[in-house]
């Protein structure tokens, strides 16, 4: 019988083709649903420079703010509910904190609160929640989640006492946070701010020009082919197998083509998915003034220990934390999406 420690964890791969000419395309649902995400990867086929209006585009991505030894109870916090969580739109997530390990906090732009603590934290807290969806059997982590928006929850009631006493008294938490709204900016969080340290910060963006890129047939190649090679371009890591290397043995699917040209390019921070948005449509614009053979990929990463993933849904580690997608952009508006997620997570919608 096979050793459980040596088989592969599952993996969820969810493809799909539509065109952007389809009014039920689910493209901008799908990327509303992915809510913290830490880094987005274009590749442009034919292009070594990226044109100035695309530049323009992912120097302008919002700004978001670190926020130092934060205490929890400062989100339930009057002031900062009705300039900022009951306005929507707020992104707030736990940082370098280990979800299988820590207890790790997300803030929802809908007005959820998300607890994923550990057992004696739980008990500590004393405020209602579930056995996580992943460890169920152990017992040893629990989700609660919080409706901030809920008349329930108002200050001053109960549900609302309890909790603030929880944070407060029983689990003082802190721990460093990453805030941003939209379109409110730092202006609705500033009374926030002002209490503790903080710092402003823009998505980092990096670029690389490529060269005789070996590019499989991107309507034919197995999907799973197709992002293993996406992701080593993404990475740099070579894909010739050369005999003299011993650090990859990764080839480019057959059949394949050499693109003379291409651009790499990066955007890394707290990445909101009104910004993808807004890159999603530029990337079309730029298509429509390629040549027909040209396309575009781009993949959006999740934050590993986000403890939501799709949809708001529970998210989970084990071996990886994977939460991604990644959309094909062809240049007759036809697209190919596809949304992985690892073992520990429901299955993309």
């Amino acid at each position: 019988m096979e050793s459980p420690m040596i088989r592969t964890p599952r993996s969820l791969l969810v493809c799909e083709r539509s065109s952007f000419c389809d009014e039920n395309n689910r493209v901008s649902s799908q990327v509303e649903q992915l809510h913290f995400n830490y880094k987005v990867s274009v590749l442009l086929s034919d292009c070594s420079s990226a044109p100035s209006h695309l530049e323009s585009l992912l120097t302008s991505f919002s700004h978001f703010y670190l926020v130092r030894n934060l205490p929890l109870h400062e989100l339930l916090d009057k002031q900062f509910l009705e300039t900022a969580v009951y306005q929507g739109n707020v992104y707030g997530l736990s940082y370098r904190t280990r979800l299988d390990e820590d207890n790790c906090v997300a803030l929802m732009p809908n007005g959820h609160l998300v607890l994923s603590l550990d057992k004696d934290s739980f008990q500590v807290l004393g405020f209602e929640g579930k056995t996580s969806t992943f460890n169920y059997k152990t017992k040893n982590r629990y989700v609660v989640t919080v409706d901030l928006t809920d008349g329930s929850m108002a200050p001053g009631r109960q549900a609302y006492l309890r909790l603030l006493t929880g944070l407060t008294s029983r689990l003082p938490l802190q721990m460093d946070f990453l805030l941003s709204h939209h379109p409110g900016g730092g202006a609705s969080l500033q009374a926030l701010l002002s209490r503790y340290i903080w710092s402003e910060h823009k998505p980092e963006v990096g670029t690389c020009s490529l060269t005789h890129l070996p590019c499989p047939d991107l309507q034919s190649c197995d999907p799973h082919g197709l992002l293993e090679w996406l992701g080593a371009v993404d990475a740099n890591i070579s894909r010739d197998n050369s005999s003299s290397s011993f650090l990859s043995s990764l080839v480019c699917p057959e059949p394949k083509r050499t693109v003379s040209r291409a651009l790499r390019i990066s955007i890394c921070g707290l990445l909101l998915p009104h910004d993808v948005q807004r890159l999603i449509q530029e990337l079309r614009c730029y298509l429509g003034q390629c040549q027909p053979e040209s396309w575009v990929s781009l993949t959006v990463h999740g934050f590993v220990d986000s403890p939501v993933s799709w949809g708001g849904k529970e998210h989970g580690v084990l071996r990886g934390g994977e939460n991604f997608y990644t959309l094909f952009i062809f240049h007759d508006h036809t697209y190919h999406l596809h949304l992985a997620a690892g073992a520990q997570d429901t299955c993309p919608p």
